[in-house]
């Protein structure tokens, strides 16, 4: 396993790190962690050189937004690896009414995750309201507070807006690092290129999220991206190129990966063991930005399946509503897709029951017109005369 340093931190993490917001469940019940295979999934890593864990207060929760169960099995799995590894957490912000609620949650968590300190500890998926909230609560006298008891040994914050607002956030305050959405496909989306070299510029640590956008740069690859990925001189899975790219990048710390499966931690296990800075060839960036002029071309929703959409008052599953509308597009197959949306999704859940009441549109962190590509989605999927 690599290591780079956290920015400022001077602190040493895995270039991989553990994301917990999609661990194995049971029966599809997102409440419901199956432990067993989590917690193997869990060991394997600390054996293999894993030292970063990243979870959240409302990870693989019953209601949306509200205290899930990731924090309290992590708490478990790593509570005699304490001292060995970094926990990183984040406040409910959308949950914050008052300054004492900060110190309420962030108490809360420590009991949660059974233990006297958080390691990296962010504001949770910041955007201009929820910043403007936040500050209006003093929350940096918070962090310092935090800070100075013990409670958190760095601060930090999740993005999710446009680059002005990030950079603002930025010089507010005298932060350790930062958590961005970045991939091959989104340099130029919310915080994006100029927001990972303005953080690195002021020396932030830099941890990345949605490194395969939810999957869909490794799942079902149109036959035109397998094309290229079998020209390359070496051969590597789309997990590999990937990560490799964002690797490649010095500027970046750790990348965080959700994974759900043993599989995919023994691969990304032994793909960040090449993961050094600057090792990809000129040749074989230009077969990443070829994959990504044809991924461009064919994707409609920019969709990372991350569910803050939901639920849904009437019930409409939207992520899948735009997997099956993306997969159809993406692979040119409405056949498949739509016997998947039919089969997947009770009548319920299906995009014609949508009242556009824009809920969902409220709380997308990605800022997609769901209204209007819900209406997409009937025409492509339902509609079949």
């Amino acid at each position: 396993m690599l290591y780079r340093q956290i920015g400022k931190t001077g602190q040493k993490a895995s270039i991989l790190g553990f994301g917990c917001m999609r661990l194995p469940v049971i029966n599809g019940k997102n409440h419901l962690i199956d432990e067993e295979k989590a917690t193997a999934m869990v060991d394997y890593a600390l054996r293999n050189g894993v030292n970063y864990f990243d979870t959240a207060y409302v990870y693989h929760s019953e209601i949306q937004f509200h205290a899930g169960m990731s924090e309290v099995f992590l708490g478990k799995a790593l509570k005699h690896e304490r001292k060995n590894i970094y926990l990183a957490t984040k406040l409910p912000s959308w949950l914050i009414k008052t300054r004492d609620d900060m110190d309420r949650y962030l108490d809360h968590q420590l009991e949660r995750l059974q233990t006297d300190h958080i390691d990296f500890y962010l504001l949770h998926g910041m955007n201009a309201d929820k910043w403007k909230i936040l500050s209006n609560l003093d929350v940096t006298g918070f962090l310092e507070a935090a800070l100075a008891d013990g409670r958190i040994k760095y601060a930090g914050f999740s993005f999710h807006d446009q680059f002005p607002l990030f950079r603002e956030i930025v010089d507010s305050y005298d932060w350790s690092f930062c958590q961005i959405q970045y991939n091959y496909m989104d340099e130029n989306y919310q915080a994006g290129r100029q927001g990972l070299q303005y953080a690195a510029a002021k020396d932030l640590g830099i941890i990345i999220m949605e490194p395969l956008r939810g999957g869909s740069l490794t799942a079902r690859l149109p036959a035109n991206v397998q094309k290229i990925w079998d020209a390359a001189d070496i051969g590597r899975t789309p997990a590999e190129w990937a990560l490799r790219f964002l690797w490649d990048k010095p500027e970046i710390n750790v990348v965080l990966s959700g994974m759900t499966e043993m599989e995919h931690v023994v691969e990304n296990i032994r793909i960040a063991s090449e993961g050094i800075a600057q090792s990809l060839t000129d040749k074989e960036l230009a077969l990443i930005q070829e994959v990504k002029s044809i991924y461009q071309a064919r994707t409609k929703v920019d969709c990372t399946g991350c569910h803050y959409c939901m639920p849904c008052p009437q019930g409409v599953n939207i992520p899948i509503c735009f997997l099956q509308l993306n997969n159809a597009l993406i692979y040119n197959d409405h056949k498949t897709a739509r016997l998947r949306y039919n089969n997947f999704l009770k009548e319920q859940q299906r995009a014609s029951n949508c009242v556009k009441c824009g809920r969902c549109e409220e709380a997308c962190p990605q800022h997609i017109p769901i209204k209007d590509m819900l209406k997409e989605v009937v025409l492509e999927l339902e509609n079949t005369g």
